[in-house]
Parts: structure tokens; C-alpha cells; sequence
């Protein structure tokens, strides 16, 4: 038996907003909220189906203060209905920026940071929707 990727967090300032780009991003819902007596606050997003379906939900984990050092995760993202220039365009157009990392120009996909500086990449291959 084998395990599976249920569920990505990533630690954030502002856990509402980036759950609204991330929504708009990969066409997800807000699944959950989670509040506690120390400020601590997290928003669940995912696909419409639920946790526990063919894509793992994401939870953004309201942090007072930035992890100290780069994250070692960054999420990939494959545009399904349009192609990497388009979806290029909505993206930098929900608020995602070109981030430079130290990239050549002749990479076949784009280095982005979401609104909190979170970098990701928009891979060119056009995936099917689920």
C-alpha cells in the first residue's frame, strides 16, 4: 500500500486573500475555515468535489511571521483550457508576477510569485481538465 499527496500547506500573512487567487487560479472553492484563541487562522481550498478527490486541496496556514529561509515547495500549475500564453495573461492579470530566478529565457515555462511572493510555474504542456 502506497500514500497520497491529500493535502498542500503553505504558510502565509494573509491566508483569505491568497485563497481568493488561488481559487481563481486553479478554479477551486473555499472547503473550510479553521480559527483558534491564538489569531491562528487557516483557509482550506480545493476542487468542488471535496477533500480526498484526484487533486490535493490546498491550506493556507496564517503565519504572524515569515518562515525563516526560501520554502522548499512551490507548486506547478498546467493551463487546461488555453494556451501558456493566455493563461500567462490571466494569471499576471489575478495578480501573479515574474519572478527571476535565475532563469536563461530559453525555459519552456514561466517563473511566477503569487501576491505574497509564493513562487510557482506555469508549465507549457495544456493538461486536461478533471
Amino acid at each position: 500500500m502506497a500514500c497520497r499527496i491529500s493535502e498542500l500547506v503553505l504558510g502565509c500573512h494573509d491566508p483569505e486573500a491568497l485563497a481568493r487567487f488561488w481559487c481563481d487560479v486553479l478554479d477551486f472553492v473555499i472547503l473550510d475555515r479553521e480559527y483558534d484563541d491564538s489569531a491562528f487562522h487557516a483557509v482550506e481550498i480545493g476542487p468542488r468535489e471535496g477533500f480526498g478527490g484526484a487533486q490535493p486541496t490546498i491550506v493556507l496556514s496564517g503565519r504572524a511571521e515569515p518562515e525563516k529561509g526560501k520554502p522548499r515547495l512551490h507548486i506547478d500549475v498546467n493551463p487546461t483550457d488555453r494556451d501558456q500564453g493566455a493563461e500567462l495573461e490571466r494569471l499576471l492579470a489575478l495578480g501573479a508576477r515574474p519572478a527571476d530566478i535565475g532563469q536563461t529565457g530559453d525555459e519552456q515555462w514561466h517563473v511566477l510569485a503569487d501576491p505574497e511572493g509564493n513562487e510557482f510555474c506555469l508549465l507549457k504542456a495544456r493538461l486536461n481538465p478533471l
